[in-house]
């Protein structure tokens, strides 16, 4: 059964419009063609689009966790003393 559409899908843009080295926009995490077809896909394909960019996003943090802890590691966080340079 399909479900029934009330409300309008708002594009998940937040105007930050540049792409990152693998074609996604920075701000909302959708490819290019995600971004020019918005208006033309269905409520389902919206959905899906809105579902791919947290995903994509979710990836993005956490390979920027690893790096900072992998930072971390690399002995600028044992000394507290380096915090102040």
């Amino acid at each position: 059964m399909e479900q029934l559409d009330f409300f309008p899908i708002p594009s998940p843009c937040v105007g930050i419009c540049q792409a990152n080295n693998r074609g996604y926009c920075k701000g909302c995490f959708r490819s290019r063609e995600e971004r020019f077809h918005w208006q033309q896909l269905t409520n389902e394909q919206k959905r899906n689009v809105i579902r791919l960019c947290k995903q994509r996003y979710l990836r993005v943090m956490r390979a920027k966790r690893a790096a900072e802890q992998g930072d971390n590691r690399n002995g600028e966080g044992d000394d507290p003393q380096q915090s102040l340079f």
